[in-house]
């Protein structure tokens, strides 16, 4: 009889200590199963030229930042600016993977906004999108030299994004052959 008394209360009890403790946790941090593992393969057109391909192996070498970006983004405009002040500074090497956008819109876009990237593959179908886990646009990702991806990001990276997170992955990914 007690039990059955006391069977709501403990059930309210561990249904709020459940909720309590996702109240402290940012909804932006999203684990990825692939930090410490190789970048997924792909082979794209480039968005610039569609006769060149660009490849997960070809980027193999130094560390870069992948960005996935589409004209249709409103959060890209955001971080757009910062995404050009650190390549314009020579801190990092973008590349852009152009994200489920028509090749003419995303081609305007860089034109009023700026081109910072060193290469854009273009993923019109969002096919390699998924095998990196993006569920939509920005995101980014750290890859090493040895292109093992080491960071993800959801959402405009801010310039203390930047500073804290990314650019000592992308030093030490530099500096020490791809393990930081």
């Amino acid at each position: 009889m007690i039990l059955r008394l006391l069977l709501p209360l403990l059930m309210f009890i561990a249904l709020t200590a459940l909720l309590f403790s996702g109240l402290g946790k940012d909804p932006k941090i999203v684990p990825s199963p692939l930090i410490g593992k190789p970048a997924p393969d792909f082979s794209l057109e480039t968005l610039h030229q569609p006769d060149r391909q660009l490849s997960a192996d070809s980027l193999k070498g130094e560390p870069y930042l992948l960005n996935v970006f589409a004209s249709w983004c409103a959060a890209c405009r955001i971080e757009h600016p910062v995404l050009e002040e650190y390549v314009r500074r020579g801190q990092i090497k973008l590349v852009g993977l152009n994200y489920k956008d028509q090749r003419a819109d995303a081609i305007a876009w860089l034109r009023r906004f700026g081109d910072p990237y060193a290469e854009i593959a273009w993923d019109i179908d969002g096919r390699v999108g998924i095998d990196y886990g993006v569920y939509g646009a920005p995101e980014t990702f750290v890859v090493d030299a040895a292109g093992i991806i080491r960071y993800k990001h959801v959402g405009p990276v801010t310039p203390e994004i930047m500073e804290k997170q990314i650019l000592p992955l992308l030093q030490a990914g530099n500096s020490s052959g791809g393990q930081p």
